[in-house]
């Protein structure tokens, strides 16, 4: 009879949130496939399990996958987790349970600990639709693409970030979705420094700026949705091919500008997606 793969979520920050079921799932299974087995080590050890490690991380979770598939198959039961919070949001691991779904073996989730759910659940903004991104690319140019297709969402966005990227994303938010969108920061959430903060994305950028918000440790961003009526796509891309056949690009934005309502500067940047593809 097969074992069973376990996903198991781990504090992000506050080594209380971990729930009794989860220790007791970590102390119970055969092994346990984390990201980082120091990181997770120093778990086990406040919580006194010596459950069998094996790392397991983007660059070698598909040449250990047969491997652990192979195990699950022979009747143990594993347990994944990640460095903090609910495996496989923005974390490996999607490869093994994939695996697992393939060959028949069960699949349960122990949930607890998201740095997703908590942001949401103290940003104060609507949390019926939202879309989570997770970490905006490091180059410039393509953090500013993505913001650009992201621009007319009407859902709540949710970003994580890096204190080394901090500061040039909020300017990156604030130039393409303006100041005045509503916004939040949860920085090193459920930790002693915690901090939340919701205030427009302008005054944000200006309190990393600042100093009024320390610009360390770990950073969930939420915005609030547009509330501008969305756009098809493929409607706005052909408005501005169209119009590209016979002026220059600048001047295509421009004229695309004043039929749609949309900024001038981000139909521009549009185009040149466009062109680029």
């Amino acid at each position: 009879m097969s074992g069973k793969l376990f996903i198991v979520a781990t504090p992000i920050g506050n080594l209380e949130d971990l729930t009794p079921r989860a220790r007791r799932t970590l102390a119970e299974v055969d092994l346990i496939a984390a990201e980082d087995t120091r990181h997770t080590g120093r778990l086990l050890s406040h919580i006194g399990v010596k459950t069998r490690l094996l790392s397991l991380h983007d660059h070698n979770e598909q040449q250990l996958v047969p491997k652990l598939i192979a195990s699950l198959e022979s009747g143990q039961s594993i347990a994944l987790v990640s460095d903090a919070g609910t495996p496989l949001v923005s974390d490996p691991g999607y490869r093994l349970v994939q695996a697992a779904h393939a060959g028949g073996i069960a699949v349960s989730p122990i949930p607890g600990a998201s740095a997703v759910t908590a942001a949401l659940s103290a940003a104060g903004l609507p949390t019926d639709r939202f879309c989570f991104e997770g970490f905006l690319p490091a180059k410039k140019a393509a953090r500013q693409s993505i913001l650009n297709t992201l621009s007319r969402e009407t859902r709540t966005l949710v970003f994580y970030e890096s204190v080394h990227r901090i500061a040039e994303v909020l300017a990156d938010l604030c130039n393409v979705f303006g100041d005045q969108r509503t916004a939040f920061i949860g920085r090193e959430l459920t930790k002693m420094h915690e901090e939340c903060v919701q205030d427009s994305l302008g005054s944000l950028r200006d309190k990393i700026a600042d100093g009024s918000i320390v610009g360390k440790g770990e950073f969930v961003i939420v915005v609030a949705g547009s509330n501008e009526v969305a756009e098809s796509s493929l409607d706005i891309d052909r408005l501005l091919q169209a119009l590209a056949a016979h002026l220059s690009a600048r001047d295509a934005a421009r004229v695309a500008a004043k039929a749609t309502g949309l900024k001038r500067n981000n139909l521009y940047k549009r185009l040149l997606l466009i062109r680029s593809q």
